[in-house]
């Protein structure tokens, strides 16, 4: 274990204060002389209620990590839990449950069904958790309304900015109340404007009490979290807190 991973190990709270945490994580594709160790016993906490960013260049391991903590890799050593479930050892229907009730993924190609209505869209995750219709509309039109965008519930994605777009892809992934919101590269598409009013909607979410994980490699948008773990060459290089 590296000294950086002893020293976040020494800094984290409980398990049961954490909304997810990496143990001793390693991840590596291939085997043999083709093995590439994408992670390398990684050990880290993400508190619930806390801002955090995810930063490294191409190829440093983020991207390995950002799946692992979506619930959409396991660890090939160590442990990841979710809210003190072992997301490690389950089996891929387990993974695709936990991922739709506990995980609301922003996409910077936003990935919105082009037919469908900003509604629609909006009420995905619902439908595959087997909401009823009623409940559905609802659930979707109160998400909209904590981005900013029920005047625009029933256009389709190609009648909305890029903005509104992402606004959209947002709601969806606020509508099941998950445990973290995952951004991955939010503003990639998006003008500085734009990216700037986005950075703003995540922060006012932050305050009402989302857990936020943000991943990026530009050090202006890590800087709107309170906590931003560097990572390189599949191990976390630096961790660095502020204020909130």
């Amino acid at each position: 274990m590296s000294d950086t991973s002893l020293a976040v190990a020494a800094s984290a709270p409980s398990i049961g204060t954490a909304a997810a945490r990496a143990v001793h994580a390693t991840k590596v594709y291939g085997s043999g002389d083709t093995a590439v160790v994408a992670l390398d016993d990684v050990t880290v906490d993400l508190p619930a209620s806390r801002y955090t960013a995810i930063m490294g260049p191409s190829g440093s391991g983020k991207s390995t990590l950002m799946n692992l903590i979506g619930c959409l890799d396991t660890p090939s050593k160590g442990s990841y839990l979710l809210n003190d479930k072992q997301v490690s050892e389950m089996n891929d229907n387990e993974l695709a449950r936990i991922r739709n009730q506990e995980i609301g993924f922003v996409f910077q190609t936003f990935n919105l069904l082009p037919r469908a209505s900003a509604l629609q869209n909006v009420e995905l995750p619902l439908v595959y958790a087997g909401i009823p219709s009623r409940d559905r509309q609802k659930q979707a039109k109160d998400a909209l309304e904590r981005v900013e965008l029920t005047s625009r519930m029933a256009h389709k994605p190609n009648e909305l900015s890029g903005g509104q777009r992402q606004r959209v892809a947002i709601a969806r992934a606020l509508v099941n109340n998950p445990s973290i919101l995952l951004a991955d590269e939010p503003t990639g598409n998006l003008d500085s404007k734009t990216g700037a009013e986005i950075m703003a909607l995540f922060a006012k979410l932050h305050e009402s009490g989302n857990t936020i994980v943000l991943v990026t490699h530009e050090a202006d948008i890590a800087a709107f979290a309170h906590r931003t773990i560097s990572v390189r060459d599949g191990q976390v290089e630096k961790d660095v807190r502020r204020a909130a």
